[in-house]
């Protein structure tokens, strides 16, 4: 049976992430977190004091991108693929509410998104991957054979990201969250280089009421009818 590409794009905490995984362990693709690789750049940058609140040293950073390397190991513990940043499994720091407000402007730089799209697309060589991000189905993988857009009300990413938050010790207030997933989208649709937009022949998945189950149920079974149509 041949293997395909599955690129899922959406809005941020629209959970492409645990879709993504719960999806390539059911078909035994791989599962590629480009956000988690955006994260790390935007740690990097943090503890180089390149990025903070009202300022981004894009050309400082942009000089310094040969010192990043990112890759992913599989945790034996939670049977996924943690992300390392230079060495380091900063798979925890990454998913930090700090992290996640300079992670959009990060994404802007032009030159950490040539570095990072190089770096995916060698992944997905050997095609049976699923690989989630902002423009994996448009610029990464634009002639992937199955293309998702999930999407869902900001109130509910905002909520469903708040209790992750509080789940792992994280004392946030939910109007925080909710401003920062706001912000995250404005910044995410109107970039000029790689803006979030729903590829053509991507279908949208709206999960506002759909239950984790239901979801992945559905999505499978898209992926499922995929491969079969390829093979």
């Amino acid at each position: 049976m041949k293997k395909i590409i599955i690129a899922i794009d959406g809005f941020s905490s629209t959970g492409k992430s645990t879709v993504a995984k719960q999806l390539a362990k059911a078909l035994g693709y791989v599962y590629i977190d480009t956000g988690a690789m955006y994260r790390a750049v935007t740690l990097f940058a943090m503890n180089h004091n390149l990025v903070g609140q009202g300022y981004l040293h894009e050309k400082e950073l942009e000089e310094k991108l040969s010192e990043i390397q990112i890759h992913f190991k599989l945790n034996p513990t939670t049977d996924v693929a943690d992300v390392y940043l230079n060495g380091e499994n900063v798979e925890r720091k990454v998913r930090t509410l700090e992290v996640s407000q300079y992670v959009s402007p990060i994404a802007t730089v032009s030159a950490v998104r040539r570095k990072l799209v190089e770096q995916q697309q060698k992944m997905g060589e050997e095609k049976g991957i699923v690989m989630d991000g902002r423009d994996i189905g448009t610029v990464v993988f634009p002639k992937a054979e199955l293309k998702l857009f999930m999407t869902a009300s900001a109130e509910k990413r905002a909520r469903r990201r708040h209790d992750e938050l509080l789940e792992r010790g994280e004392h946030v207030s939910y109007e925080d969250v909710l401003e920062n997933v706001v912000t995250r989208d404005k910044i995410d649709v109107s970039r000029e280089d790689s803006p979030l937009v729903k590829a053509e022949s991507a279908i949208e998945i709206d999960n506002s009421n759909l239950t984790l189950q239901e979801q992945f149920d559905k999505i499978l079974s898209l992926s499922k009818k995929s491969i079969s149509e390829t093979s």
